[in-house]
């Protein structure tokens, strides 16, 4: 009956989101609380466990979530990501550009969210198919499969990110497992797969050709790179320095304390304050209103982490976990596989990468001690099956076929296929890292 009970408290989360057409944070709110009554919490400890919820998993990640999102602001407006993308375009040349155009999206989508990355890059799409004479959709595939392996695969994106605080998980050793997932995945979905649409006609609108900046006023092509993975290599290099100095070493605190992920993205965001801004002759003003902007953009994201910590609360408090717990352990499935299954029924009911990865965290969260699985891993499959099939109920279904001026059923054909292969190649690499860790 408990089980029951949650189910029913899913169902009238997506009910609000797809049929209520409600906001996902009031959504989440208002499942919640239809959660702690259902499931016989007292009402008037209700309000105190969505609360406890909402901050416990918000002070995790305000920091990184908002760190992220100024210093993806500052790549793309510094014009550091068309210099990234120039790059990787005269290195690779016309025959490899679905790879070049890959690369692009991976290195460029680690600091951008994904929105922010689908606006900036898209159009540098569509000038490299208009330079070369071929399709648009066959060159912006490969770009769009490593935006979206970046969102649902690597911190410091929201879905990942709020994953791995949930789970207790290393957010360095998930961002090293998700680049081992993410390489092979991003292949097979962006360039290998675009090879079957060569000849799928486009006709993107010119209102999203790119403007771009003169070469005179773009930053380096080092000075972009340094800044674009500085959180990268920090994250896996504090992590692999951790693992290698003895607990007792003098050294131990502070790469400890330079290790956390929150003060990764403050480094990273203040040396890119200079190095794509203020070397740049930005003044500090116009710095500082680039990362207003970026809060202003990111703001409801955090509103949605917070609704779902409120409804993990909600199952915590009130022992359904326990009683989930107790019902998993009967079924013959591996606990990967499982939250994988969980994650893609919410994704292709809700639409949310973001909410079905958060929403199957709130499940499978208090069971980790149960599971016998690894956290790191774990993050990963929620992230893979957050990207199923994509379609009419995914804003950013509807994205792609109006910039790409595409008709519905090839608009399935190619965005919803290559986003339900990312899902089913990312469940399979984190199955092949599970042998080994």
């Amino acid at each position: 009956m408990t089980i029951l009970l949650v189910l029913l408290s899913i169902a009238i989360l997506v009910l609000l989101i797809v049929w209520a057409k409600l906001n996902p944070f009031l959504a989440f709110l208002i499942a919640s609380i239809s959660a702690g009554f259902l499931l016989g919490l007292p009402a008037d400890q209700i309000a105190g466990s969505v609360q406890r919820g909402m901050g416990g998993l918000l002070g995790d990640l305000v920091i990184v979530i908002v760190m992220g999102a100024m210093l993806g602001k500052l790549v793309a407006e510094s014009g550091a990501a068309q210099r990234i993308a120039g790059f990787l375009m005269k290195i690779f040349g016309q025959k490899h550009i679905t790879w070049a155009m890959a690369i692009t999206g991976l290195v460029v989508g680690i600091p951008l969210f994904y929105n922010v990355g689908f606006v900036l890059l898209v159009p540098l799409a569509f000038t490299v198919a208009y330079q070369y004479k071929i399709s648009a959709v066959y060159v912006g595939i490969p770009l769009l499969a490593a935006l979206s392996v970046t969102h649902g695969f690597l911190p410091p994106h929201p879905s990942p990110a709020a994953l791995v605080a949930q789970f207790d998980a290393n957010m360095g050793l998930t961002l090293f497992y998700g680049f081992l997932i993410a390489i092979p995945t991003i292949a097979l979905a962006g360039p290998l797969f675009a090879r079957t649409l060569k000849n799928m006609k486009a006709e993107p609108l010119k209102t999203f050709q790119a403007e771009t900046k003169p070469e005179s006023e773009l930053p380096s092509t080092a000075n972009s790179f340094f800044t674009a993975l500085l959180p990268v290599v920090l994250l896996v290099g504090t992590t692999a320095l951790n693992l290698n100095i003895p607990k007792e070493s003098s050294l131990a605190p502070v790469i400890a304390f330079v290790a956390d992920p929150g003060i990764v993205m403050l480094i990273s965001v203040l040396i890119a304050t200079f190095t794509l801004g203020l070397k740049r002759n930005f003044t500090m003003k116009q710095i500082m209103d680039l990362y207003t902007v970026a809060t202003k953009d990111i703001a409801m994201i955090l509103l949605i982490v917070a609704g779902a910590g409120a409804l993990k609360q909600i199952f915590t408090d009130t022992g359904v976990s326990l009683v989930i717990a107790e019902g998993l352990q009967s079924w013959d499935i591996h606990p990967l596989i499982l939250a994988w299954i969980i994650t893609a029924i919410i994704r292709v009911c809700v639409g949310s990468a973001t909410v079905a990865g958060l929403t199957t965290a709130g499940i499978i969260a208090p069971l980790i001690t149960t599971m016998n699985v690894d956290p790191n891993l774990l993050v990963l499959s929620i992230g893979a099956g957050s990207l199923m099939f994509s379609h009419f109920n995914d804003a950013g279904f509807w994205m792609y076929k109006e910039f790409f001026n595409v008709s519905i059923k090839d608009t399935i054909k190619s965005w919803s296929l290559m986003e339900t292969i990312v899902a089913v190649a990312g469940l399979a690499g984190v199955l092949i890292l599970d042998i080994f860790v």
